[in-house]
């Protein structure tokens, strides 16, 4: 058999699908992060009708290559939450927007194999707009963001994805100095608001895209 990882990880996210659906989300399966991005702008976005659109912050978002051409994208508003010019006001004010959009992309820190969504959030955009607010939401989904269960889902958060995410936005907070998880009060901590994602209400509002490779944190 010619390349039997990436066979073995197809047949690993085709089941997640399926139970994924179970769970009523709509779910689609990409090869990898550029044809993630094809996805969405050719079946995705058009399908839902949207004239709005907005996103939390995704390191997957960004390697699909979505933030450029979502921009250029004719006949869509865009509220741009991670345009680096707007006022610390400013931009808390577009993130408040940004969840009255009809489309609202972003990533999720794990997904269980009993298909839950379990995020870990510092100012509540991201899980926010993934609860309610958005009429439809893009979740995209690298291979290593799959745990077995909730339990190892927050196990991952909080001692890999948390630290690591607190380093890359060079917070000062313990975790950047031990790489562990200190239960801390710095006002630097971006652990603030958890969320798990059973099911998607309405049934398709949440899209997943699940994509055969390492992607993000």
């Amino acid at each position: 058999m010619e390349n039997p990882i990436a066979n073995y990880w197809k047949l690993r996210l085709t089941d997640l699908k399926e139970t994924l659906e179970g769970n009523n989300f709509e779910v689609f399966m990409a090869d990898n992060a550029g044809d993630a991005g094809h996805l969405v702008l050719e079946k995705i976005i058009p399908k839902t009708g949207a004239k709005t659109v907005s996103w939390g912050g995704s390191m997957t978002f960004i390697a699909t290559g979505l933030y450029d051409a979502v921009k250029d994208m004719p006949n869509l508003e865009v509220l741009d939450t991670f345009n680096k010019n707007l006022s610390p006001e400013d931009a808390l004010e577009l993130r408040r927007q940004s969840l009255l959009v009809d489309l609202f992309i972003t990533g999720t820190n794990a997904v269980t194999e009993t298909g839950e969504l379990v995020n870990l959030d510092m100012y509540g955009n991201r899980v926010a707009g993934i609860t309610f607010g958005p009429k439809h939401v893009v979740i995209l989904v690298g291979k290593n963001k799959i745990v077995p269960d909730l339990e190892a889902a927050m196990v991952r958060i909080k001692d890999y994805v948390a630290p690591t995410n607190a380093m890359r936005l060079n917070k000062k907070t313990p975790c950047v100095k031990t790489s562990c998880c200190e239960e801390c009060k710095s006002p630097d901590r971006i652990c603030n608001s958890w969320t798990i994602t059973q099911k998607s209400f309405p049934k398709g509002r949440i899209k997943v895209v699940l994509i055969n490779k390492d992607l993000g944190l």
